[in-house]
């Protein structure tokens, strides 16, 4: 299958980001905002597994591996969100998401799909700038092989 390391990797992303979160809730550090900037070093490892697979596969192509990139971290964050969504409804709902909402930059009340839906689009734009850095260093590489 030609995507089975982006899928793989991508599920690395949800694997990582889940028990990240579930970490920080289990010691109490779920309010820590500073803490939960550091799930986008999980989301960049991910990316870079993808990458450097391709590049050892030898595909050089910037744009395929820049978009390989970035859906690896799509997916990865999409399935992040899902497990959110499903982790919010477990410990309580919309209870349990002003706790949650309390502490990150949100104004007045939000439901569960506002929350998750700006996360999203947070992690995409992440996914895509993670990937386009993760591609200069690597392009730097690929033209450092040639010669």
């Amino acid at each position: 299958m030609k995507n089975k390391t982006v899928l793989q990797n991508a599920f690395l992303i949800f694997l990582g980001i889940g028990l990240f979160f579930l970490l920080m809730d289990f010691l109490g550090l779920a309010s820590k905002n500073y803490l939960r900037s550091l799930n986008a070093f999980i989301v960049l490892y991910g990316i870079h597994k993808t990458i450097k697979y391709n590049y050892d596969k030898g595909k050089m192509n910037y744009f395929e591996n820049l978009f390989s990139g970035f859906i690896t971290g799509v997916l990865g964050v999409f399935l992040g969100i899902v497990g959110l969504i499903a982790f919010i409804y477990i410990k309580g709902g919309e209870s349990y998401l002003t706790t949650l909402s309390d502490t990150f930059f949100f104004v007045g009340k939000i439901n569960i799909i506002q929350y998750c839906g700006v996360l999203f689009f947070e992690g995409v734009a992440s996914s895509l700038i993670g990937a386009f850095v993760l591609m200069q260093f690597y392009g730097d590489v690929a033209i450092s092989h040639k010669y």
